[in-house]
């Protein structure tokens, strides 16, 4: 994640991108934005604010060298002569127009903008930035004629969020340069990230945590639940967390042997490990460093709830991994010919 207290704009141009596949053609600026104050301050942080939040990086790739990425090229053109900058954001936009494989690719507008002051990991760098505008918004706008004021109606953009973006930083690492992307219409996911940016996920702790959690929640779905039933789901998944929040280091037979008490289901669990591995085409590493920020973002998109088909739901706590084995007691009614569970409280909240 960045932080962009001390970053401004140095270079700002904005370009229109067609559609091959059905004849509209791109169109291009010949000069950089020069904006008036209201805009300016409205911008920057419309800009950056997605990335604010972003904890996962990038790295360029490609198939025979990376130094044969476009975006890698065009973003070296521009970091070594910023007077270059309103050709070679041209040639960004021809090559976002190339990906464009399927008529369901949108046209829009690109803004192609030079950063300077980002701050990431206690570093201080500049940054390229390619932004597409695909949706547009209906807005009123009033105004005055004939002593009367009147309104009509007019499309503009979204101030609350950009559709896609990246942040090219000029900032390198033993895997390359860092990159940054955020996709809000994530309606072809290989076009922005794949096929324009030709990125992939960066080696590291952010990116072990993820896989792993990813790994626990596709096990808890396909293994426990379909065996074992919601509860005990609910269970591993609050004992997973845990876990990842109470350890640094996550060593893969340390936590097998903490989270689960009988042999079959450490067998289980490794046996599923090798197939998700193989499905995925991933390697998930036997130790890794716990990445906090990841586990905070993954613990958010766990649902721990036990529907019931009696319009009932039973929502767990997540970060109390002992009180459903503790406090909810699942059990067979033989007069009602229903199952039930039974809580147990000392008070009302």
């Amino acid at each position: 994640m960045i932080s962009r207290k001390n970053a401004s704009i140095s270079k700002f141009i904005i370009h229109k991108v067609g559609n091959k596949h059905n004849s509209t053609k791109n169109a291009f600026s010949n000069k950089t934005v020069d904006f008036d104050e209201a805009s300016y301050d409205l911008m920057l942080p419309f800009l950056l604010k997605p990335f604010g939040s972003v904890v996962q990086s990038y790295r360029f790739n490609h198939h025979a060298d990376v130094r044969l990425n476009e975006i890698n090229n065009y973003s070296d053109t521009i970091f070594n002569d910023e007077d270059a900058f309103i050709e070679t954001s041209k040639h960004i936009v021809k090559h976002l127009f190339e990906q464009s494989n399927s008529a369901q690719i949108k046209t829009g507008d690109v803004l192609v903008v030079l950063f300077e002051g980002i701050e990431y990991n206690e570093i201080t760098t500049n940054a390229l930035g390619v932004f597409k505008i695909e949706n547009k918004v209906n807005f009123f706008q009033t105004y005055l004629e004939n002593d009367s004021y009147d309104v009509l109606v007019q499309k503009g953009i979204n101030s609350k969020k950009i559709d896609k973006g990246c942040l090219v930083l000029n900032q390198s690492d033993t895997e390359g340069r860092i990159i940054l992307s955020a996709d809000n219409n994530n309606y072809d996911a290989q076009y922005w990230t794949h096929h324009f940016l030709n990125i992939k996920y960066a080696d590291d702790a952010n990116q072990h945590t993820k896989n792993y959690l990813e790994l626990c929640q596709e096990f808890s779905n396909e293994i426990i639940k379909t065996s074992y039933g919601e509860q005990e789901r609910n269970t591993f998944l609050a004992k997973t967390i845990d876990y990842f929040k109470e350890n640094e280091i996550l060593n893969v037979e340390r936590f097998t042997d903490e989270i689960f008490e009988e042999d079959k289901h450490k067998t289980l669990f490794e046996d599923y490990k090798k197939t998700y591995e193989g499905e995925q085409d991933l390697l998930i590493r036997n130790q890794f460093d716990v990445a906090e920020a990841v586990v905070k973002k993954e613990k958010k998109k766990i649902k721990t709830e036990i529907k019931l088909d009696t319009n009932i739901q039973i929502k767990l706590d997540i970060d109390a991994p002992e009180a459903s084995s503790e406090y909810l007691e699942r059990g067979y009614d033989d007069e009602k010919k229903m199952h039930y569970y039974k809580v147990f409280f000392n008070a009302e909240g």
